[in-house]
Parts: C-alpha cells; structure tokens; sequence
C-alpha cells in the first residue's frame, strides 16, 4: 500500500514510517499542503493521510483542491481532539474519515486499510439499479438516468445503501453503519447535509425520488415512475 501523509511534523512522520513499513504500507511524507498536492499529482496512490492544521495551505483547502481533481482517492483527516467543527468540515468536503490526535497508530493502520478497502473494486462486480439510478458497487461509480454522477466516496456510499433497499425505509441513525461508516462520527445534521447535497447532484426529477421520511429517515423509490 503506497500512502501520502501531508503533515508539518516530521517527527511524526518519523513514527509512523517506523510503524507502518513492517505492516506493509510505504509512507511518503510531503511537509506542507502545496508539497503535498504536487506528489498528489504525480498519482500512484492508495491512500492519502492530511492533517488539518498546517502553516500557508491548511489541510482543508487542500482537500478542496484534491476532491476538485479527484473524487475516488481515500482521504483520512488528522485532527486535534475535540475539534468537532474540522471534523465534520472535512467528511463534508469528501474526507473518508478522520482520526483525532494523538492517535494509536495501530487504530490509524485499521482506519487506513478499511478507507483503502472501501475505495477497491471487488474481483466479482456487481451493479444495482433502482429510480433511475444505477450503481456500479465494484467500480465505485454511479448513473441517474443515464448520465455519469459525480460523488465523493461517502455519497456514493449512502447511494448504494438507498439503492439497496428502494422502497424501504432507511433510518437516519443505521444509514452510516449500513454504508460501511460505522467507524465514522458524524451527527444527524451532517446526514441530512450529505442527503441534501446528493439530491442536488441528483437533480431533477431524480430528487423527487428520495424522500426524507419526517423523525426516521429516508426512502427512495423502486422505479423512477412512483412515489417512495
């Protein structure tokens, strides 16, 4: 596994290069944003490890410009305990997920490799379809009446898991769990932000389709032409 760590301390760099090298992972260190976004560029990765905090570029401007040019690469935030608010920034602007630090670099090396596995094709692929959406699971890609969605990785997994079940009720509380995010701490307003935000990429009258259902959750329908 070749993973990107974008962070100002080298020291921890230092660490977890110790750590992880036996575990399989080859960590390169870029130490600021503009660096970081430059290896970006170069391509080959598996992962990406962005800490939030960083003089000049910080890691959330920089995670705007990656998530510009590349909606599919697992991206795991490095934030200060407690700050929810950087947090919850950051899945919105297509983190896969987070960790706080100071953090057990095993629990790292657990988050890594579930975003990694996450992001991989399965060998047998599998495609799911429902109101007009379909969902290439495998492929990590998605169509609303035939034409290609733009995701971020977490999107796309609430998608799935709404495709999966058309015409049942989801409720807001499973729907992370469901989607594989389990590992992920977000509250139901960032749901229905991330809802919201699928809707409008959806368009009309593919919106129309996903219905919030008031104190539980949200459904979407069987066929394009009736209602959840």
């Amino acid at each position: 596994m070749r993973v990107l760590l974008i962070d100002d301390d080298a020291r921890l760099a230092e660490l977890l290069v110790a750590y992880l090298t036996p575990q399989g992972v080859a960590l390169t260190h870029a130490p600021g944003g503009q660096a970081g976004l430059a290896q970006v560029a170069a391509g080959g990765w598996d992962a990406v490890l962005l800490d939030v905090m960083m003089p000049g570029l910080d890691g959330l401007a920089v995670l705007r410009q990656l998530r510009a040019k590349d909606a599919r690469l697992p991206v795991l935030m490095l934030t200060a305990r407690g700050d929810e608010s950087d947090r919850v920034v950051g899945l919105e602007l297509g983190a896969d997920d987070y960790v706080a630090k100071p953090f057990s670099p095993r629990e790292l090396l657990a988050r890594l490799r579930a975003v990694v596995r996450r992001a991989t094709p399965s060998a047998v692929a599998a495609r799911i379809a429902a109101a007009g959406i379909e969902v290439d699971v495998a492929g990590r890609q998605a169509w609303v009446d035939g034409a290609p969605l733009e995701l971020t990785a977490l999107e796309l997994d609430l998608l799935t898991v709404l495709v999966q079940r058309a015409g049942r009720v989801v409720p807001r509380a499973a729907l992370l769990e469901l989607a594989g995010r389990d590992d992920t701490t977000v509250g139901d307003r960032t749901i229905d932000v991330h809802i919201s935000r699928l809707r409008k990429k959806l368009g009309e009258p593919a919106a129309a389709r996903l219905k919030t259902v008031r104190g539980i959750g949200y459904t979407l329908a069987r066929a394009a032409d009736e209602a959840p």
